[in-house]
């Protein structure tokens, strides 16, 4: 037999094994430290996917110390050899599927050593056991974690998770939680969900307990430590709401209160809008030392400064409507945080118009005018502002004149049918940009590609504010202030400081 024979006879027997064999298997390997955002590359990461939380926590107030474990509850999506959480601090042990694993930390990465290949498909019980002071914990000049006179602030964004539990840190893994600390006698904590009541421990401590039984992003599940009023009534549609005022708001205490306490009647005048109220629990957390307020899941919390100047409805109205756009339906990509930010500020020129303080093409005339054709305001772009600007006032109020655009190319009925859509059809997922705009002209049945390229993608500020009349589009003038503006405006200012 000739060379060639004898090649054709070695290939077509190799063939006829690798049919009867079936396709190869990929090689086990590493699951990636990263999620792929281009913001934020060591953000989460793959190889499998979380289903739930349980943090089982003490904390000391007076040496801010934290200790405990944390139990993840996974799936592997790929064959692994390790796998990484994001974590901080010092860990003492890890388990997976009751086994002792290896593992190493640096850079925020805890990667994780099961000594044995995990196929696709198995089912993950990782404990990790761990005890450090958050506080000392610094990245890039900054630290997440906020400690107080009497406890501690477990709340930022897009980043808190790795200052106090180890997880899959992006907002396209989310899952249940539990969360339970444990704490001197005398203190409270708040976290999200329904509270499931104290435990007294033998110590003199007590056990406080949360459960959130919908889908939530790491960045959304906080924790407040400290000395809180907590005060529990029924919402109109029957949810149990809990909102907690720390003991430190001062002067602005009963301006907080007649705010935050008006949480379920925003929120049955947003659902409106936007469908039903997507979780099982409703209410807020007033305090000092975060300085900007954070849309935590079923929760959100918000800085004594808001109620400097009195009541504040318009912060309450932007962190309830970011409960659809945001916590229900999350950013796919950080780069896409205008369908956040850009729809919770529309909210509030919805808000303004129901309690009639400005309508909302006023407020949307008065925004774009406030902006001079040269202010770097309009060189910030919505829909890719980059990791420095992700919560500059553009993605705020460019975005915000964004969602008004898109209400007048098609009509009120296509417009809040395009939002309900969106978000049953995204309800407990994520979406992007692309997305969006696919589903309003498919409701629409309008090309909208130029109307978004303009409004989020385009350096300049547009020829005209959407929806401004002839003569409007022909001044430059500033339009009167709306009632309603200075305090949406010093809100918007506010809620752009919790950039870092």
């Amino acid at each position: 037999m000739s060379i060639r024979s004898t090649l054709v006879a070695a290939v077509a027997t190799t063939s006829a094994m690798l049919l009867l064999a079936g396709p190869a298997s990929a090689a086990a390997g590493p699951g990636a430290p990263g999620a792929g955002d281009p913001y934020y590359p060591n953000a989460g990461n793959g190889g499998y996917d979380v289903a739930h939380y349980d943090l089982r926590l003490n904390y000391q107030p007076a040496t801010d110390r934290l200790s405990g474990t944390t139990t993840v509850l996974a799936k592997a999506t790929q064959d692994l050899t390790t796998f990484d959480l994001d974590f901080l601090l010092k860990v003492s042990s890890v388990r997976v599927n009751n086994r002792v694993a290896s593992f190493t930390q640096a850079g925020g990465e805890l990667v994780v050593d099961p000594r044995t290949k995990i196929a696709s498909g198995t089912p993950l019980t990782v404990v990790v056991t761990y005890d450090d002071v958050p506080s000392t914990h610094v990245v890039n000049e900054f630290t997440a974690w906020k400690r107080t006179a009497t406890g501690a602030l477990a709340i930022d964004e897009p980043d808190i998770a790795p200052w106090w539990y180890p997880s899959n840190n992006h907002p396209t893994d989310k899952a249940t939680f539990d969360v339970s600390v444990a704490v001197p006698d005398g203190t409270e904590v708040i976290s999200n969900g329904l509270f499931k009541g104290t435990t007294k421990q033998i110590n003199g401590w007590t056990r406080w307990n949360w459960r959130s039984l919908k889908p939530q992003a790491t960045y959304l599940t906080f924790v407040a430590i400290g000395q809180f009023e907590i005060v529990q009534s029924t919402a109109p549609n029957g949810q149990p709401v809990l909102n907690a005022y720390s003991d430190d708001l001062g002067e602005n205490a009963d301006a907080a209160r007649a705010s935050i306490e008006r949480t379920p009647e925003i929120t049955e005048f947003l659902e409106g809008s936007f469908g039903p109220y997507p979780f099982e629990a409703q209410g807020g957390v007033a305090t000092s030392g975060i300085g900007f307020a954070l849309e935590n899941q079923t929760r959100p919390t918000y800085d004594t400064a808001f109620f400097r100047r009195g009541t504040n409805t318009y912060v309450v109205t932007h962190e309830i409507a970011h409960q659809w756009f945001g916590d229900s339906v999350s950013v796919s990509g950080w780069k896409d945080i205008w369908l956040n930010e850009g729809f919770a500020s529309y909210a509030e020129y919805l808000w303004s118009e129901h309690v009639g303080e400005g309508t909302v093409q006023e407020n949307v005339d008065f925004v774009y005018a406030l902006y001079p054709a040269d202010d770097p305001f309009w060189t910030v772009l919505p829909g890719d502002p980059g990791p420095d600007n992700q919560f500059d006032n553009a993605v705020y109020d460019r975005g915000a004149l964004t969602v008004h655009a898109l209400r007048v190319a098609v009509g009120d009925e296509a417009f809040f049918e395009i939002l309900k859509t969106w978000l049953a059809q995204k309800r407990y997922s994520d979406g992007d940009t692309a997305e969006f705009v696919a589903l309003a002209e498919q409701i629409s049945g309008q090309q909208l590609d130029e109307l978004f390229q303009t409004w989020l993608f385009t350096p300049g500020k547009p020829a005209a504010a959407p929806g401004a009349s002839a003569a409007q589009a022909r001044t430059a003038a500033v339009p009167a202030e709306p009632k309603s503006h200075q305090k949406i405006r010093e809100t918007h200012e506010l809620l752009a400081a919790r950039g870092h």
